[in-house]
């Protein structure tokens, strides 16, 4: 399937526009912007009820759909409770980034509302306005606010505690803790009930079989409180390898149909090791590696790129062999190709 290609969808646009460069939008609304609007995962999000001092955190991919370079000029909040934070700026062809939108639990309570607002400058203006919101309980204080794992060696395990301090009813209760990721498992106990006060301690263990990657998890409490039964504890982390390559993204930018170009990829192990080969479907034809000989604990791998002569878009992945490991360490690798010069 063709990508769209945004000059020339921008051109048929702009001949039933105004001289502003949008329709005139009811007087209340701000204008849209249906080609940004459409790399976002979401364009709304609600936390809905949480505990005070709890992590509220979400996390929106963008994607590229397009072929040229997106580049993002600025993110601002509407509120002070809400807070920003883009993983890159500038987005290739069909790369992708994430906005982590975090709400402030601990300045502040009850509803609060806000807007991230995200301004693209490349390859067109444009902004995009998500509205976000959270209703902040008071009776209910998490500390810490969640479980963060961080980062944690393949087949470790590790181990987090959460204190959790209700004030109101003397006979509140957590009925149940609601677990759905194979990789944890959680366990909950009281540890003070008095003077209309009451305590818990949760705790909750990663696996040591859970997989490589990210953890993005959400373990819920499940009180006896009629309106709000539910408390959403988040579970952030993240399971490392021995080894890490970067970058993760070799881009080669753009190139000449036929043109060579050669970068450098770095991979990092805990104690020396040694590289024993590179896999792609290309190797040999497009693709070419220089494997180092010697054993390290910094690896560094030139690859090469022969580029089509076709014009278009180069993805290929790149996978690295290491000596004694059975699964590999991958990085992709893109570039554009020009279309070909027309002689005279």
């Amino acid at each position: 399937m063709t990508r769209p290609f945004l000059p020339a969808i921008f051109l048929m646009v702009t001949l039933c526009m105004n001289r502003t460069g949008f329709a005139q939008p009811a007087p209340a609304e701000k204008p849209r912007y249906p080609w940004a609007d459409k790399m976002f995962s979401a364009l709304e999000h609600d936390f809905g009820v949480v505990a005070r001092g709890a992590d509220a955190k979400y996390r929106i991919e963008i994607t590229n759909l397009y072929q040229e370079e997106v580049h993002i000029q600025q993110i601002t909040t509407t509120c002070g409770c809400t807070a920003v934070r883009p993983s890159k700026e500038t987005l290739a062809s069909r790369e992708k980034a994430e906005i982590e939108i975090t709400m402030d639990t601990r300045k502040f309570t009850n509803l609060k509302t806000s807007s991230v607002v995200v301004v693209f400058d490349k390859p067109l203006f444009a902004e995009v306005r998500i509205p976000i919101q959270a209703y902040i309980r008071t009776d209910v204080v998490l500390n810490p606010g969640g479980v963060d794992f961080q980062a944690v060696p393949r087949g470790t395990g590790a181990s987090r505690k959460v204190a959790i301090a209700y004030a109101g009813r003397e006979d509140w209760k957590i009925r149940e803790v609601i677990n759905k990721s194979p990789h944890l498992e959680v366990a909950l106990k009281e540890t003070a009930r008095a003077n209309n006060r009451v305590n818990y301690e949760l705790e909750v263990n990663l696996k040591p079989e859970a997989p490589l990657g990210v953890l993005r998890e959400q373990v819920t409490l499940i009180t006896d409180d009629a309106a709000n039964p539910q408390i959403p504890v988040l579970v952030d982390g993240r399971v490392e390898s021995d080894f890490t390559i970067n970058p993760t993204v070799v881009d080669f930018g753009t190139l000449a149909p036929g043109a060579q170009a050669s970068k450098n990829v770095v991979i990092r192990g805990r104690k020396p090791f040694t590289v024993t080969g590179v896999r792609n479907a290309n190797l040999g034809e497009r693709i070419a590696a220089k494997l180092p000989t010697e054993s390290k604990p910094i690896q560094i791998v030139p690859l090469s790129l022969t580029a089509p002569t076709a014009e278009g878009l180069v993805d290929e992945l790149v996978e690295v062999q290491i000596e004694g490991q059975p699964e590999p360490v991958s990085c992709r690798v893109i570039a554009k190709v020009a279309a070909p010069k027309v002689k005279p």
